[in-house]
């Protein structure tokens, strides 16, 4: 294949834009197709149409020519204590040309619940097209940008051109639940990996109505804090103010979490952020980020910073903690006059890098378990982590970075937006940690796609245009990979002349 700039790399990107312009109506119909399909994969009673959905994508791989294979997951035990199978997952290859930068593509084919009683101005699974945007459960999250990847290759193969990268996917059917048993299978699979120079993950959207590459996440460590007392409720006007009450000591507790400008009051909980640099800085000068827009988009609240910048910061790169709830106390409509004999306060910090789940959680026990010493209640408290999920922070100088900025600049004509999210990915670390290859998250979605919530859509603009984004990254790829061996093989001739090989 020729390298990108020469005349004929040059009409082949004209080619395969007109190519992908001319057939976005098919690729719109499929999209049509695949969202039709109820793949919610929290509702048991859906299971057969969620292995239904993952055998559909993996059909679709076959027709590519790829290698697939359908891995057994195990089954999922029921509240009820009924145990049904989870989807398979699907690993697949297409292409093993030594000389080729291998890319391996994860995404996702299950969805979020959705009713139309919930909200939705459309049925959430018939695709409806209203003003350019295709809204559905899963346009966007994640069917969209899978499908968007394998209209990328399609268009190749429909141009009878060699796809520049070899391509290995794969996909799985309980993202939306955790992905239970995704890491376990990373670790058996580790020959699938091998080969493996990259993996980029489209599971997440734009900050702005700019393109946008993300390179790094913040973790999440969610944690239960229990009070309890004695073994039943009782009635405030027997016992209150006689006793130590679970519910004051609990709220209490909570409220020492975080004073009113948002800061964190654990002793130490600060002391692993990473230090900020001057050039993570200019990332953040370059977003064009309308800070009113965003403050439009919380539903009216006052944000604690007044600066772009420091708004991205303490959303990215500084650590927070929310209060999500207290289980057990009396919650409906009307008034109950009862003390709660055990409550459950939940809340979570969503850590920047470096910090780490086993410091954090030391750190939170022993404030708690201090601040609550002072109380002098006679009440039992525990403390609990319920999830522990790393950040992760990617090299925003490694090539696939740079390919996909290139691929970026000819597809949309700007210089995309280096961002980070401020929630929770835990498959990017997961991959980083355990493959030791180089990850991405290379999204095409709108920021105003509303992925989790009522009429999510992706614009039939994004999902044509990141179609083409796809098809221009391999190539943009296979040529700075092409440079990295060829300076590679040069130092390797070098140092063996040196010594004499």
């Amino acid at each position: 294949m020729l390298p990108i700039g020469t005349d004929a790399a040059g009409n082949l990107v004209e080619d395969i834009f007109h190519y992908i312009d001319e057939h976005q109506d098919e690729f719109v119909q499929n999209l049509k197709e695949w969202l039709a399909v109820k793949s919610d994969s929290s509702d048991p009673i859906l299971r057969g149409e969620l292995t239904r959905m993952v055998q559909i994508a993996a059909e679709r791989l076959q027709t590519l020519g790829a290698t697939v294979e359908l891995i057994d997951m195990g089954n999922e035990k029921l509240h009820d204590g009924q145990s049904i199978p989870f989807p398979p997952a699907i690993l697949a290859q297409l292409g093993n040309d030594t000389t080729k930068a291998t890319v391996c593509f994860y995404g996702h084919v299950d969805v979020q619940p959705a009713k139309k009683e919930d909200g939705w101005k459309t049925d959430p699974f018939t695709m409806t097209e209203i003003n350019g945007n295709l809204y559905a459960r899963g346009a966007t999250d994640n069917k969209g940008p899978v499908l968007a990847w394998i209209h990328a290759i399609d268009t190749y193969k429909a141009l009878k051109q060699g796809i520049p990268v070899n391509l290995k996917f794969i996909i799985e059917g309980v993202e939306e639940t955790g992905s239970p048993g995704l890491e376990e299978l990373i670790k058996e699979k580790n020959e699938f990996f091998s080969d493996v120079d990259y993996i980029v993950i489209s599971d997440n959207v734009w900050l702005t109505k700019n393109p946008a590459l993300t390179y790094g996440t913040r973790g999440n460590a969610y944690f239960f804090v229990e009070v309890e007392g004695g073994n039943k409720d009782l009635h405030s006007g027997t016992f209150g103010g006689i006793i130590h009450e679970p519910m004051s000591d609990l709220v209490f507790l909570l409220a020492s979490l975080v004073d009113p400008s948002g800061h964190i009051l654990i002793p130490g909980i600060y002391d692993e952020v990473a230090p900020f640099t001057k050039e993570e800085q200019q990332l953040y000068d370059d977003i064009d980020f309308d800070l009113e827009e965003h403050k439009n988009n919380s539903g009216g609240y006052q944000f604690l910073q007044s600066t772009k910048e420091e708004v991205l910061k303490h959303l990215w790169r500084y650590p927070s903690l929310s209060i999500h709830g207290i289980e057990g106390a009396f919650s409906g409509p009307g008034s109950k006059t009862v003390i709660p004999s055990k409550v459950i306060g939940k809340f979570s910090i969503r850590q920047a890098p470096n910090m780490t789940i086993p410091a954090v959680e030391k750190q939170v026990t022993k404030y708690l378990e201090e601040t609550f010493a002072k109380l002098n209640s006679t009440n039992k408290l525990t403390v609990s982590l319920y999830i522990g999920a790393m950040p992760w922070v990617a090299n925003v100088n490694d090539p696939q970075y740079k390919a996909a900025k290139n691929a970026i600049i000819k597809v949309f004509g700007v210089t995309p937006d280096m961002i980070r999210d401020g929630s929770t990915i835990p498959l990017a670390r997961i991959f980083q940690d355990l493959t030791k290859k180089n990850v991405m998250m290379f999204p095409i979605g709108g920021a105003d796609d509303g992925e989790h919530s009522q009429n999510e859509k992706i614009s039939r603009s994004n999902y044509i245009q990141g179609t083409k984004l796809f098809a221009t990254f391999f190539l943009e790829l296979s040529k700075l990979h092409e440079d990295l061996m060829a300076k590679t093989n040069t130092k390797t001739s070098e140092i063996s002349k040196l010594i004499g090989i």
